[in-house]
């Protein structure tokens, strides 16, 4: 019964001293953060025009200018070319190995999450609808 008083008077005193919540952050940090995602964006823009992500000179921005047709907004959803309900970042992968004849990302490969981040980014403001076609 102790601890369970001690643990009871920690949490009360760590509340009592302004302890900040996880969702409470400084300008400074929220403009850092925008920053870094910006250049992500940037990063992912241009590798939707490299003809390095394949082998064949084919480029994303050829069958997506500006990332249209891509609907983030709509993953999970079912893939004819899958055969299966995938994440967009499976999707990518399908477009790597077929049009552009080249090798698939790692879902957490740091290029990935550029095209990602570049792809949902030209989408802000759309509503989520995860699963319509």
């Amino acid at each position: 019964m102790k601890i369970a008083s001690v643990i009871a008077c920690a949490v009360l005193t760590l509340g009592a001293a302004g302890v900040a919540s996880a969702d409470e952050f400084t300008k400074e940090d929220l403009a850092r953060w925008q920053e870094q995602f910006d250049g992500v964006v940037k990063e992912g823009r241009a590798l939707w025009t490299d003809a390095k992500l394949g082998t064949n000179g084919v480029v994303c921005a050829q069958c997506h200018p500006n990332a249209a047709n891509t609907h983030p907004e709509t993953y999970p959803k079912f893939q004819k070319q899958l055969g299966k309900v995938a994440n967009l970042w499976e999707m990518v992968n399908w477009c790597l190995r077929n049009p552009l004849e080249g090798s698939e990302l790692a879902a957490n490969d740091p290029k990935m999450t550029a095209m990602l981040a570049y792809i949902t980014w030209e989408r802000r403001g759309v509503k989520l609808e995860p699963g319509k076609h």
